[in-house]
């Protein structure tokens, strides 16, 4: 079974997003493993980012690559940050899960875009 976690913030740079997430992951006991970054040209001569994360729980981590969800972070020229966050909540329990997204909140709510 997994939970996802979809935010959409204006004003927030791929990369400052990437690093909060990564902190407040962390707190609660979860790891990038990896990371893939790619910035992408458009015709109107802007710039659009992608940053993929993989994550682990932190003693999975230690003993091998065992990934437990994944985070997209997709910047748009138009100053938007989309996150999406997909956790299999079986090797990463669901109080972890909002305890993050309430730090998340907490940090860059005044910038989340609601619709």
């Amino acid at each position: 079974m997994g939970m996802q976690i979809k935010k959409t913030y204006r004003g927030v740079s791929p990369a400052m997003l990437s690093d909060e997430v990564r902190g407040l992951l962390q707190k609660q006991g979860v790891v990038a493993i990896e990371t893939e970054s790619q910035t992408y040209g458009l015709s109107s001569g802007a710039t659009q980012s992608r940053i993929t994360l993989a994550l682990a729980t932190a003693g999975t981590y230690e003993k091998g690559r065992n990934e437990c969800g994944n985070i997209h972070i997709l910047g748009s020229p138009r100053d938007e940050t989309k996150m999406l966050l997909d956790v299999d909540d079986n090797m990463c329990p669901r109080d972890k899960l909002s305890a993050f997204e309430a730090d998340l909140d907490f940090v860059l709510g005044s910038c989340e875009v609601k619709w």
